[in-house]
Order: structure tokens, then C-alpha cells, then sequence
């Protein structure tokens, strides 16, 4: 039997973590239905949440939707708390590229029959696949978004370079052309770094493989073998150590802004930094100082094809949840709800839904966003829906942290691709996976 570790944070089943968890079931009269959902978000998301649960009380007389907001840095251990307390909300949210290993583990249950069908029919083929569990194709999970990554930059300052602007996806620019491209911002007049690619995030954090997978599977690698489940000779292969290098090297040259200079070089006083590899969620920010003058644009096709990343946090209904039919019917209220809706649309929330992008000005044919739509369909590609993946995360992070701070990057992916190959062996292949 395989090693069930669920390796989802650090510190995991801490006595005061499982108290404080145990402490969610409060007793409630024999004929009342209450939920309770353990979610994460900025402020703005917590209150558009309560507001639908408030709303949602409110039409069914006798519910009560407990909400249990838990910090966004130390949600994966209070979730492992849960575990261990057995413990585990009716409803939680979760980062998407987790899915396969809370699946894996026995604790969600698919959402099919749970949540309305014209919800489910209204989802983006990417957002289906940040729900979906490989091995039985079913669906655990649903979200009013998704996200992705564009290229950010000046429109006045790339003409003024004559630097080709693209129309869209099939009009990226190439790897050659990119490189050209930063070469000559290198010396542009008042351009201090010709990429932010957003170190100021962190170096231990899942912007890393979010961001950066994208650049790999573009060039022809990938984290991880996506048929045989293997990290060695995948990860640590030509492809992805001459990927990995090409990146090591813009930091060599100095084109990359540093970690040390924060997350905002691009729209700063003087706009030291001529363009940005940003989430969809930095057209908020960077609009506000920039105007017209900023523009989206695809991430670059560094091989024969071009790779966009997706995935976000989504909800789930536990498989322990007290009444799954009724976690269903919120989840189905909440992310249809209009004032629900409206929150997200005014923070630039990349459409998880068709109806939701067809309403969201940004993303819409003809809006400044609508490139970031076009990936989502046609270059997105999930990070590994693997049990795994807590392990590959982590692997990725490192690696790249220390390829950037001047480590050899075979020698790097080569310690990952070990890590990741370990941890599956640990777990005997994860089955179905190809364990044993």
C-alpha cells in the first residue's frame, strides 16, 4: 500500500492548529443545516463572500453558513490541521495544482449532481481542467476564475524602439525574437532592467513554478513527465537545462529586476523596467500609473509552440461534508450571484465562467485584457495534476532560487528531478499514477 503522506505545509497537525480547528463544530439544533467553508482572499473577497452567504441564509430560512477565513500563507497547514483533527469543512477552497493530491488523499468528492449544471456548462475549458482529477475524469471543483500571465509593456515605447507589436497568440513573439528583443531594451534610454519576471514575489513561493513552467513546456520540457510520471530525464533534460539557462543568463546580464527592488519596477516613477511577465491580476496596478500607453501582450513561443499558465484558488465539497446536496446549492448561489460577480469584475478577476468573460469589459473581444482570454484557450496548460505535486512545487522553487542566485542549472534540475522521482517512489508510483 502506498505512503499516504499529505504534504500539503509544514508543521502539519500541530496541537493548537487541531484545537483551534476542532472548535469549528459548534453544535447546532437537530433541525437546523449549517456549512461550514474554510476559505482564503483579500479583503474585498471576504466581504463578497460573507455577503453571499448572508444572501444565501437569507433564502433558505434555518441555514447557517459558517465561514472559517483562514490567512492565505498558512492556509495549506490549518488545511493539514483539518486532516489530522479529522476535522476537514463541508466546503473548502483550495490552489488548484493541489487538487490531484487532496483527490488522491480521499478528501473531496466530485461535484457532478452537487452543483447546477448550468454552472458546470458554463465553465472555460481551462477552468475545467484545473478542477478535473486525471485519473477518473470527474470534476471536484469550480470557480468564477481562473488566471494567467501576459506580457506587460509600453506601447509608446515599443514603437518608438520599432519593436513589433503582436495581434495575438499566433502572432507571439518567438524565443530568438524575445531575446533580440531584451537585448536591445538593454540599452534603451532610461530602461534599468528590460524584464521584471516578478523575483520580488519570492523565492519560496508557487509563483515560481506558475510563472516559469509555461517557459519550459514552451521549449519543448516540463517539470515532469506527463505520461510516464518521472521527473529524471524530463526536468533535468537539454530541453529544459537550456531553458533554465537562457533565464539564468538574462539575470547574469543584469536584465532581470532583482528581488531586492520589490514587485513594482515596471509602473514606478520613470518606469525603470520595460517590461513586465505579470499575472493578470497586475493590469490593476499598472493601469492606474500607465494609462493607453499599457498594453498586453502573449507570453513568447520559445519552441514550437506556445504555453500559458492557468489555475487559481477554486472550491471543493469535502467527501466527509455533513450535506453535500446543500454545500452544492451554495456554491452554486455564491459564484452565480451578481453582487458576487461585480466584486470580482472590479478587480480585474480573470473569467473562470464564458458568461463571466462575456461581461467582464477587460477580457471581452476588443478589450485592453482580451489577449489574456485567448490564451486561457488556446495555450493554457495546468501545472502537473499529480499527487505529487506538493513535491514538485517545492523541487521547482528551489531549483530556480538557486539557479538565479548563480548555481549550475544541470546540476540544479538534477537534484529536483531526484526530489520529485523520491517522493513518488516514497508513495509507490501514487497509483493509478503507476505505482504498484
Amino acid at each position: 500500500m502506498p505512503v499516504r503522506r499529505f504534504r500539503l505545509g509544514i508543521g502539519l497537525g500541530t496541537g493548537a492548529l487541531a484545537a483551534a480547528l476542532a472548535s469549528f463544530a459548534a453544535a447546532v439544533p437537530a433541525d437546523a443545516a449549517e456549512l461550514r467553508m474554510m476559505f482564503q482572499g483579500d479583503p474585498y473577497e471576504i466581504d463578497a463572500i460573507s455577503a453571499a452567504a448572508r444572501a444565501f441564509e437569507a433564502a433558505n430560512p434555518g441555514t447557517t453558513i459558517e465561514l472559517i477565513h483562514t490567512p492565505h500563507d498558512s492556509y495549506n497547514e490549518k488545511i493539514g490541521a483539518a486532516v489530522s483533527a479529522g476535522n476537514l469543512p463541508d466546503i473548502v477552497e483550495l490552489d488548484a495544482p493541489f487538487l490531484s493530491n487532496y483527490v488522491w488523499s480521499g478528501f473531496l468528492q466530485p461535484i457532478d449532481g452537487l452543483v447546477e449544471q448550468k454552472l458546470l456548462d458554463d465553465m472555460t475549458p481551462s477552468n475545467i481542467a484545473q478542477g478535473t482529477y486525471a485519473p477518473d475524469g470527474k470534476l471536484y471543483a469550480t470557480s468564477l476564475i481562473d488566471s494567467t500571465v501576459v506580457l506587460y509593456a509600453s506601447r509608446e515605447q515599443l514603437e518608438s524602439l520599432n519593436i513589433r507589436i503582436p495581434k495575438g497568440v499566433d502572432d507571439a513573439w518567438t524565443g530568438e525574437e524575445f531575446e533580440a528583443i531584451l537585448e536591445t531594451l538593454s540599452t534603451a534610454p532610461g530602461v534599468k532592467w528590460p524584464i521584471d519576471i516578478f523575483r520580488g514575489y519570492g523565492t519560496k513561493t508557487e509563483w515560481i513554478p506558475y510563472a516559469y513552467e509555461p517557459l519550459l513546456i514552451s521549449s519543448g520540457c516540463d517539470l515532469i513527465g506527463r505520461e510516464t510520471w518521472t521527473a529524471a530525464g524530463t526536468l533535468d533534460g537539454e530541453a529544459c537545462v537550456k531553458a533554465a539557462t537562457m533565464m539564468t543568463e538574462w539575470v547574469k546580464k543584469g536584465w532581470v529586476v532583482p528581488q531586492s527592488a520589490g514587485t513594482n519596477q515596471f509602473y514606478a516613477e520613470g518606469r525603470p523596467a520595460a517590461l513586465a511577465w505579470g499575472g493578470h491580476w497586475f493590469y490593476t496596478e499598472a493601469v492606474k500609473a500607465m494609462g493607453d500607453d499599457l498594453i498586453a501582450l502573449p507570453l513568447p513561443h520559445f519552441g514550437e509552440k506556445g504555453a500559458s499558465p492557468n489555475g487559481t484558488w477554486i472550491y471543493a465539497i469535502s467527501a466527509d461534508a455533513s450535506d453535500p446536496e446543500l454545500a452544492g446549492k451554495f456554491l452554486s448561489f455564491m459564484i452565480q450571484d451578481p453582487a458576487y460577480q461585480e466584486a470580482y469584475r472590479g478587480h480585474s478577476s480573470f473569467p473562470g465562467l464564458n458568461s463571466f468573460a462575456a461581461a467582464s469589459p477587460l477580457y471581452a473581444p476588443g478589450g485592453p485584457m482580451e489577449v489574456a482570454f485567448e490564451q486561457a484557450a488556446k495555450t493554457a496548460v495546468p501545472r502537473p495534476p499529480h499527487p505529487a505535486y506538493p513535491a514538485i512545487t517545492l523541487a521547482a522553487q528551489t531549483a530556480f532560487t538557486d539557479m538565479f542566485d548563480g548555481a549550475d542549472p544541470q546540476t540544479e534540475l538534477t537534484k529536483a528531478a531526484e526530489e520529485i522521482d523520491a517522493d513518488i517512489e516514497d508513495n509507490d508510483g501514487y497509483p493509478p499514477f503507476g505505482g504498484n
